[in-house]
This record gives structure tokens, sequence and C-alpha cells, in this order.
């Protein structure tokens, strides 16, 4: 089974997000990302716009799990953003959305990109923890809610 922990590496969680917009908040998510991950951000951004074209990625309760599949990737990887304040991100129920887990997969990974997506939206049902992730301060704290680990300190 596809776990978080298999999917958010250290550092990979962004609390306080600012953004005006969901493509702000896309084009943010796609630089920092294409940044660890060695890709180009305009291709990153380009292919979770055109999956948003496919209908919203914004679940409802302030969910949100942009997704996208890309060339250049190697291994499915995630991120996580707190966005303060929500953003309106065309939700299925119309509310603004202040949770975020980003997820991106290789192209050829149709069955593990679809575990994951299923994965991230059983994590995000659990109103305990999105509750405790809409109040934890650290991101390392976030972290380990979302993974159940500790993330590594530096040295």
């Amino acid at each position: 089974m596809i776990e978080l922990s298999d999917l958010l590496p250290p550092g990979s969680v962004v609390l306080g997000l600012k953004a005006g917009s969901k493509r702000q908040v896309l084009r943010v998510l796609a630089e920092r990302v294409a940044a660890d991950e060695g890709l180009d951000p305009a291709k990153v951004l380009d292919a979770l716009l055109e999956r948003e074209k496919l209908g919203t990625t914004g679940i409802g309760d302030g969910l949100a799990i942009p997704h996208a599949k890309l060339d250049g990737l190697d291994r499915l990887v995630g991120m996580f953003a707190r966005l303060d304040p929500p953003v309106d991100f065309e939700a299925l129920d119309d509310e603004p959305v202040d949770l975020l887990f980003l997820l991106l997969a290789p192209t050829a990974a149709a069955a593990d990109h679809l575990k994951a997506l299923a994965r991230v939206a059983r994590v995000f049902r659990d109103e305990a923890l999105c509750r405790a992730l809409r109040e934890v301060e650290e991101p390392g704290r976030a972290f380990e809610l979302l993974t159940g680990r500790r993330r590594p300190q530096a040295a």
C-alpha cells in the first residue's frame, strides 16, 4: 500500500502559504517542487493547469488534491500546503481551500498515481487529522501528522 511517507519528502510541507488565486497557489507550489526535484517549473505548472481544466481538484471541506503526470519524473512526489487565507479553488462544495496535497507522478505511473490519489483522499477524510493540520504551527509537526514519522533534523 502507498503511504504518505512514500510520497512526502522531508521539507515538503508549507504552512501559511499566501496566494490570491488557485493559479498563484499552483505556481508557487510548482516552483517549489520543481526546484526540489530538478524539474522545469513552467512544465509542472502547465501540467497542473491542464489537469484543472478537466475538473476541479478541490474535493470539498476546504481540501484539494491537485495532481498531474510529468515526463522526467522517476517517482511519485508530494507536497503539503496550508493556505492562509483560504483560496477559491472552484471546489465541489464551493468552499475555499485551505489544505492542499500536491501530487506529481511519472507519465507511465498510471496505477500508482491512482493508488496515491486514493491514499491522500483517505487521509484527508480523517476529520481529526485535518483539524490538527489546521492548528499545527511547525512544518515538522505537520510532516509527522501526515506521515507518522519524525522529520530528519538538519545537521
